[in-house]
């Protein structure tokens, strides 16, 4: 098996992160750089931004989150809920994956005829780049989950970090030492997802 496939396998979602990790935060800031660098866009747009979240700034966030979900959840229920953003807050770090949505618009100004699509393929280019890097931190030993928040704390984000007005916040990409295992995955069977032709 290639070790690209054997990668692939190894990624998962790790929810029981800690912060017991050997690489330095200029090593796991360059793994992140290199990989978003090096995923592809179409038209080589380059869309995908990324905020990498280290000590305070990582813990800042899962506070905003909370502070944003409390208001929103019912009080019963609250509890579960910063269980779950505790979960996250004792992680190594967060990346934040934003959309550039100039580059977006230029090109769809510019290639009229594929104007509807650009949005959609710079969500995948952003899809690439955030699974990539989920990817390349697992082959670093680190495990990871991917959360959605936004657009709920955009805005909080925003004023936090001083994120550009045409940075879309995405997905936030928790990350750390693997504290437990991963669950079990299951898969629909292959003739449900795949069709192949001579």
């Amino acid at each position: 098996m290639s070790q690209f496939l054997e990668s692939l396998k190894n990624r998962r979602s790790f929810y029981a992160l800690g912060r017991d990790v050997k690489l330095s935060e200029e090593e796991i800031t360059e793994l992140i750089k290199d990989t978003v660098k090096n995923s592809p866009t179409a038209f080589n747009a380059q869309s995908p931004r990324a905020v990498v979240l280290f000590g305070a700034a990582h813990e800042k966030l899962w506070n905003i989150v909370e502070e944003a979900l409390k208001p929103l959840t019912p009080a019963e229920a609250f509890p579960n809920t910063q269980a779950k953003i505790a979960g996250f807050r004792n992680a190594y770090g967060t990346v934040l994956f934003f959309k550039e949505t100039d580059t977006v618009k230029n090109l769809q100004e510019q290639f009229a005829l594929y104007a509807d699509n650009f949005p959609d393929w710079a969500e995948q280019s952003n899809g690439i780049a955030t699974a990539n890097t989920w990817t390349a931190l697992t082959a670093a030993g680190l495990g990871a989950n991917l959360q959605h928040y936004n657009p709920i704390i955009d805005e909080a984000v925003a004023k936090e970090w001083d994120i550009p007005a045409n940075w879309q916040l995405r997905s936030q990409l928790v990350f750390g030492s693997k504290e437990a295992d991963a669950n079990e995955k299951e898969f629909l069977a292959d003739d449900e997802r795949f069709r192949v032709f001579h």
